[in-house]
């Protein structure tokens, strides 16, 4: 820790980092100009980088270079139970080979502290009509998860600076938001700022508190775990301007569906965005987090607001100590971070968006920046009259509607719009759907306990909104089985039947095998959706039913007024429901003092947990970068849900014939992302989404045809991908995916990058890539290629025929040479942009990945020192 600018934080008896005085002792006045992230990132310098390169640093921020890496020491890592646990598989797995070499595994630890909550591994099994949906859905949960429940059990005795929050108890980022960041941290008598990773995507909700958190693949967040440092260079800041206010009747939800629009079509993947004007110091803290949370839908790395008197309102709100919140407005303001200090900041790039142009929207059917206004369903030939035969579901019918995920629980004005909603309805006689499988799973126990305050509770169960769980559920693909006589209705009918979420995602395929599409709405649309029962319904004037004198019911005569809404939560929102919530779940447990083994005992037959084999086998080996064959030929926007799927496992697919073999019941094969920490099963993983179009598979029309299939090279046999898969790890072949532009975006998945390692896939060459899912090739050892501007799989004419070569020397962001070898004969030379963009990448990849790097490291310094 650097101590030359310590100094004493006034009205405490902590001292702080004079970051101002340091950043403009090298350009005099340069800290009034620099945004929020670069404040916040010029601490962290100052306070953590090593002297000898911290002026060079500081001077990337201030001058707005992007020559140099520099290096970012997050504060804390936070998990959820899917690839929090996987990173802590791979820990266990890293002890293990350390052992058997020599090493103390013991030695092994997160150095910097780590949060996980399991909030992943629910699925709603029984809908919210059922009154003892919860306690089923946990009961469910325990058995099917006993395996990796053990593991984490493990872990927190095992491992150093690991906590668990257990199941039941909520989402990741909404805990985070309410309870875990305290905004300003505190060490040794130093008060800074927060800072985080999180192995999530949406790991930026907390950005709405000011705090610098973003979301990373596993292995990214491994490696800040073990003490090394995050490297960057420079973002790209971008700020962006909100002027007006939300018009009457306007949720945030709506906001955040309109920005997801605008920002994507304002090209800011990667930036980091900083919201600010008069339109985001009126927003309130809920309705910034509604924002934040979805910084991955626009493509950007971050979404940050600057800490103001919002900020402090909803820390006291959320039950947060006194000495908390004065520490939190006394650092800001000291240090440069308060909203009034920001006034003459400034960006290389500002957008400008007028909340008052926000009207009433959803999103799809496929994308979240896909905005629909409710008012122009039918125009958009998504809702429509359609003619229904007595007895059957309808065309559209909506078989999922979900209050879900932490995007729009964390806001009360949200829950409370739903909740008011579904009292209107149920005062009018209105009823869900029959076959409309409804359900509300909020991200904190604190919503459960202001719905009860303020009388909602019974109005959202009669509607079949009953509580299923406190945790991640239909948003991450966790729908659960759907009545049998309802699936078969839509199989035998080939019905298309769609879900409404209040969530984040909609991917093709994502939600439930048998939705084929999937809608965004604040959840108060979803209560209405569940009364429609259809898609294709005009949410805005169609009538959802008749009252009991006869009058026809509309939205408008259900839809809550904002004073009403805002009485409500107002009266009903209590900081002492989050204290209840919170204090106990906190509680530090008294160590029993049971000894535990640093290895893990593996459990043979588990299809859960495994040890892991990144340091065996042909992932031991040397990678040639020559002679590949294309696993795949892709088109635009694959996601990680393509590349390795979290939903529902079938039983005819891959996955679900090896955990038949393993003696799983069917009931019970749980979903893909439960199994990711047993290679075994995860590897039968890799690209078995069933809309995946690989381009090397076509019918005799020569369309490309949907599911998870491959064609064998050079016999031209079409397989399902597993069996492709085998049968190259069989050869020893190396192989290669060629794709398009956004490859990798969605979720922040290991398994997107390990299923594709453990195949044998040495490179990916596509037109562009989502920054996660590149750090997270990086770190398994596969090297990312980008064609240059204009060339792409198409202009270069591959039919997955060829096999590839990759020639040049390796240094971040080079020109690297792709030569394509044609079946005929011919020979092509393509340069392409090497995608290790830092030398710290560089590194990692030439290890073989972010373990082989740090088992290397670890061994040399803890190896005894030769006598001099």
């Amino acid at each position: 820790m650097n101590s030359n600018h310590l100094k004493p934080l006034p009205g405490t008896d902590l001292e702080y980092f004079d970051t101002r005085a340091a950043v403009d002792a090298i350009q005099p006045g340069a800290y009034d100009t620099l945004p929020y992230t670069s404040r916040v990132l010029a601490e962290n310098l100052v306070r953590r980088c090593d002297p000898a390169c911290m002026t060079d640093s500081l001077k990337q921020i201030i001058e707005r270079k992007r020559e140099l890496d520099f290096p970012w020491f997050p504060a804390r890592v936070v998990c959820h139970d899917i690839l929090g646990q996987t990173a802590l598989v791979d820990l266990a797995g890293l002890r293990d080979a350390i052992a058997l070499q020599g090493g103390d595994p013991a030695l092994v630890n997160p150095v910097v502290p780590t949060q996980l909550v399991v909030d992943h591994s629910l699925a709603v099994e029984c809908g919210g009509f059922d009154p003892d949906a919860f306690t089923k859905n946990r009961a469910i949960e325990d058995r099917r998860n006993e395996d990796r429940f053990h593991f984490i059990d493990w872990t927190k005795k095992a491992f150093q600076n690991v906590d668990v929050i257990p199941p039941g108890n909520g989402i990741l980022h909404q805990i985070n938001l309410e309870r875990m960041s305290p905004v300003i941290q505190v060490e040794n008598g130093v008060a800074y700022p927060d800072t985080l990773v999180g192995t999530d995507s949406h790991t930026p909700m907390v950005d709405a508190l000011g705090v610098i958190a973003i979301g990373v693949g596993g292995l990214e967040a491994e490696s800040v775990m073990l003490g090394r440092a995050s490297y960057m260079r420079l973002p790209d800041i971008v700020g962006v301007e909100l002027t007006g206010r939300p018009s009457p009747g306007i949720t945030a939800t709506d906001t955040v569906l309109a920005l997801t629009e605008f920002l994507r079509k304002s090209k800011v993947v990667s930036a980091y965005l900083e919201f600010y004007g008069e339109g985001a110091a009126a927003l309130t803290l809920g309705d910034r987090a509604t924002i934040s949370n979805m910084a991955p839908e626009f493509g950007a790395t971050a979404a940050m607001f600057y800490i103001d008197e919002q900020t402090i309102k909803y820390l006291r709100l959320t039950g947060r100590e006194d000495e908390t919140v004065h520490l939190v407005e006394t650092y800001a303001k000291q240090a440069g971070l308060w909203a009034d200090s920001l006034r003459n900041a400034q960006y290389e790039r500002t957008l400008s968006f007028d909340l008052s142009s926000v009207v009433r929207n959803i999103a799809g059917p496929s994308n979240p920046h896909k905005r629909v206004p409710t008012s122009e369903l039918a125009a958009r030939g998504i809702a429509g009259k359609v003619e229904n035969e007595p007895g059957l579901m309808p065309d559209g019918a909506v078989i999922i509607a979900a209050i879900t995920s932490c995007t729009n629980t964390n806001n009360p004005r949200n829950m409370v719009a739903a909740g008011l909603l579904a009292r209107n309805a149920n005062r009018a006689g209105l009823l869900r759907k029959p076959w409309v499988k409804s359900s509300l799973a909020p991200g904190s126990k604190a919503v459960a306990l202001y719905l009860d305050e303020a009388g909602l509770t019974p109005e959202l169960d009669k509607l079949g909104f009953g509580v299923v769980a406190f945790a991640c559920t239909t948003c991450n693909g966790m729908s659960g089985a759907l009545d049998p006589a309802i699936q078969q209705e839509i199989i035998a009918r080939d019905l298309y039947a769609t879900a409404v979420l209040s969530g984040n995602r909609n991917f093709d395929g994502r939600i439930h095998p048998y939705a084929r599409q999937a809608f965004l709405a604040s959840p108060a649309l979803v209560v209405a959706y569940a009364i429609a029962g259809t898609i294709r319904f005009d949410i805005e004037k169609d009538v959802l039913g008749l009252d009991a004198a006869g009058k026809e019911i509309r939205l408008a005569d259900l839809w809550p007024s904002d004073d009403e809404i805002d009485a409500v939560v107002a009266a009903s929102v209590k900081p002492e429901q989050f204290r209840k919530v919170y204090t106990p779940m906190f509680a530090r447990v008294v160590d029993d003092g049971a000894a535990v083994s640093p290895l893990y005992d593996w459990r043979p037959m588990s299809t859960y947990i495994r040890r892991p084999p990144y340091w065996e086998g042909a992932l031991a080996g040397e990678r040639t970068l020559s002679g590949m064959r294309p696993l795949a030929v892709l088109g635009d926007n694959i996601t990680t849900d393509h590349l390795s799927p979290s939903n529902a496992i079938m039983l005819d697919s891959a996955a679900g014939e090896y955990l038949a073999k393993m003696g799983l019941p069917e009931e019970d094969f749980n979903s893909y992302a439960t199994h990711r920490g047993d290679h075994l099963t995860a590897q039968r993983a890799t690209f078995a989404n069933p809309t995946l179009k690989n381009e090397m598979v076509k019918d005799g029309l020569g369309n490309v045809m949907a599911g998870s299939l491959a064609r064998i090279e050079p016999s031209g046999e079409v397989t399902r991908m597993w069996e492709a898969i085998e049968h190259y790890m069989e050869r020893k072949q190396p192989l290669i995916v060629v794709a398009g532009a956004d490859y990798g975006q969605g979720s922040s998945r290991d398994w997107a990058a390990k299923g594709v390692r453990l195949a044998g896939v040495e490179a990916i060459v596509a037109e562009g890539f989502e920054r996660i899912h590149r750090t997270n090739l990086v770190g398994m050892g596969v090297l990312p290629l980008e064609f240059k501007p204009g060339m792409n799989r198409i202009t270069l004419g591959i039919d997955g025929t060829e096999t590839f070569d990759v020639v040049g020397e390796r240094t971040p962001r080079a020109d690297l040479t792709l030569v394509i070898h044609r079946r005929n004969g011919e020979q092509l030379e393509v340069v392409v942009t090497c995608r290790l963009d830092t030398a710290e990448e560089l590194a990692i990849y030439e290890a073989g990945g972010v373990l082989q790097r740090f088992a290397q490291d670890f061994l040399e310094s803890s190896a005894p020192k030769a006598a001099a």
